[in-house]
This record gives C-alpha cells, sequence and structure tokens, in this order.
C-alpha cells in the first residue's frame, strides 16, 4: 500500500506541538544547559571498574602477573579520563540545581579539576574495596550448599553483582559525587532485581541469597555477616513532612541490622528507628516495625494447612488412599 502523502502532510504541525510542550511541560526536558553524565560512560566505567576488580574472570584472558600491571594501568588510565568528565558534569548539575545558575563556560575548568581530585580519591578506595568484596564472595560460597566454589559467585551470583556495584557506588556517595551513584545503583537494580540506595552503609561478609526483589533503602546501616534472602524490603515506615508539607530529607528512615542478622524471603522490616539486634533471625513474610533484640527469632504463626482430595467412586479403591 503506497503512503499518502495527505497524512504526512500533517507531520510538520504535529512537530510544531510537540516542541510547544517543551515550553509548556518544561520540568521533563534538559535543553539549553550544561551536559548532564552521559550514561553510556558511566555504564562503561562500571564494566572496567569490575574488570579491575575481579580480573581474569571478564573480558580479558589470559592474564598473569607479569601482564596484568599493564592491563589494569591501561583500564585506571581511561577511567581517570571518563569519570573526571562525567564527576565534572554532575558538579555542574548539582550547581545549576541548587544555586538556580547555568555553570557553563570558563568555570568548567573549575570543575574538571574538582572531578579528577575526586576520581583519584576513589581510584584510591579500590584496593580496600577488593579486600571488603572478597568477605561477600566468601560469604556467599559458605552461605549456599548449592555453591561449587568462588568462581561460580563471581560468574554468576546476580547477588555479588548488585553488592559490587553498590560498594562502588557507596564510595562516590561518600565523597559526594552527586548523580553518579544513583545512576550506577539503578542500573545494576535493572540488570539484578536488586535495588540498594549508594547511601547504605552495608558491613563485610554480606550476602544476598537469590535476590530478586530486594530493596535496602538510604539511611539502612547494615553490619557485619548479614544474610538476605530475596523479596526482602528494608525500608520507611513514613515520610516527615515539615510545616509546608515538603518531605523532610537527610533524617534516618530506614531500619539498622546489627551483626550475624538473617533474614528470610519476602520480609518486610520498615523505619529509622527500628534496629534488629545481633545474632537475630527473622522469618518468611514477617512485618517488622519495632525493633527486636538480639537472639531473637521472629516468625509468623503458621497456618492450618488443609488437604482435600476427590475419592474414587469405588470405596474399595478408596480404601487404598490415606488423607
Amino acid at each position: 500500500m503506497a503512503s499518502d502523502f495527505r497524512l504526512k502532510e500533517q507531520l510538520p504541525e504535529l512537530t510544531n506541538q510537540i516542541v510547544q510542550s517543551y515550553t509548556d511541560v518544561g520540568s521533563i526536558n534538559h535543553l539549553g544547559h550544561c551536559p548532564l553524565p552521559k550514561y553510556e560512560d558511566v555504564i562503561s566505567a562500571i564494566e572496567d571498574l569490575k574488570e579491575i576488580i575481579y580480573p581474569g574472570y571478564r573480558r580479558r584472558e589470559k592474564l598473569h602477573l607479569g601482564n596484568v600491571t599493564y592491563h589494569v594501568g591501561d583500564l585506571v588510565d581511561r577511567l581517570d579520563d571518563v569519570l573526571t568528565t562525567q564527576i565534572a558534569r554532575a558538579l555542574q548539575h548539582e550547581t545549576r540545581v541548587t544555586t538556580k545558575t547555568e555553570p557553563c563556560g570558563e568555570e568548567q575548568v573549575d570543575f574538571e579539576a574538582k572531578g579528577q581530585a575526586m576520581t583519584l580519591e576513589f581510584l584510591r578506595r579500590i584496593p580496600d574495596l577488593r579486600s571488603v568484596l572478597a568477605t561477600d564472595v566468601q560469604a556467599a560460597f559458605d552461605g549456599d550448599p548449592a555453591c561449587q566454589n568462588k568462581d561460580e559467585v563471581i560468574f554468576c551470583y546476580p547477588g555479588l553483582e548488585a553488592v559490587t556495584v553498590h560498594r562502588l557506588a557507596h564510595e562516590l556517595y561518600k565523597i559526594d559525587v552527586p548523580f553518579i551513584p544513583r545512576m550506577m545503583a539503578e542500573w545494576a537494580h535493572k540488570q539484578t532485581g536488586i535495588d540498594i540506595h549508594p547511601g547504605a552503609e552495608i558491613g563485610h561478609h554480606f550476602f544476598i541469597d537469590h535476590g530478586t526483589g530486594v530493596v535496602i533503602g538510604e539511611t539502612c546501616k547494615i553490619g557485619n555477616h548479614v544474610k538476605l534472602y530475596q523479596g526482602v524490603t528494608l525500608g520507611a515506615l513514613s515520610f516527615p513532612t515539615d510545616s509546608d508539607g515538603k518531605l523532610v530529607r537527610n533524617v534516618k528512615r530506614h531500619p539498622t541490622l546489627e551483626d550475624r542478622v538473617i533474614i528470610y524471603a519476602s520480609a518486610t522490616v520498615l523505619g529509622g528507628k527500628t534496629v534488629i539486634g545481633h545474632d537475630a533471625v527473622v522469618g518468611s513474610s514477617v512485618w517488622l516495625t519495632k525493633s527486636v533484640a538480639p537472639h531473637t527469632t521472629v516468625t509468623i504463626e503458621s497456618p492450618k494447612l488443609r488437604m482435600q482430595a476427590e475419592l474414587p467412586e469405588d470405596l474399595d479403591a478408596a480404601a487404598n488412599y490415606q488423607i
């Protein structure tokens, strides 16, 4: 069927209507401003960082101590360039939002310098990050009897993938890099189904088993040797507002988990004042909004299980069935 050119003639007017909406609904366009961090470059940086943290497991094969320095050096040099530019853009965006001014032009040099300083500070933290992530790998291996070796954890476990990106994003968050940590966290969320805000503080030997549907809020504090199962939510009980009805930010809204806590599938723990004491266990599907003492097991009362079977018409055959 041939195109109807009379319909094509309507396209310029439709285009004008769309462009007019950029003025009418100006809150969801980014026009005439300094560039935002580039999503593709941030994701590329994540992949390079994972290559540095887990060398030999991912893109580059046949690495050994004789050639790994060159490989890592190349990655670090590239990360320095990419992250410097992206952090500078994030800083520009933050300045524009907070000061309502457009910090482009000659001020770019200052943002670049600050971006590079932040990048170097972040890269200096990688050796310590590797030490902590090694404990997370060990925790997954120790905590899952189905796991055959630690290589399997690094290759296959979405929990480790999410925690790796989180620990990277959290370091950027701690040195006050805006915007980019959240971009990283949401990418990991999309990849793994695990949603960890970059502000959450998580101790060593952390293990998320299965993982899908886990949510960990911004102000969570999680101790050492903690284990979570799929569907666990560590969330806010409510969102306080000020006298104008606006959300109050920068307050603790999410729970604290002390050392060696285990929380089973689909449990929900809410509230900034909620503390789960060390060595406590929270059972599946539990809903908690108050603190739990150490060495406590919390479960919901088991419902009664009722089974009903259709009996055969032959009563003699029915005698062979036990219900």
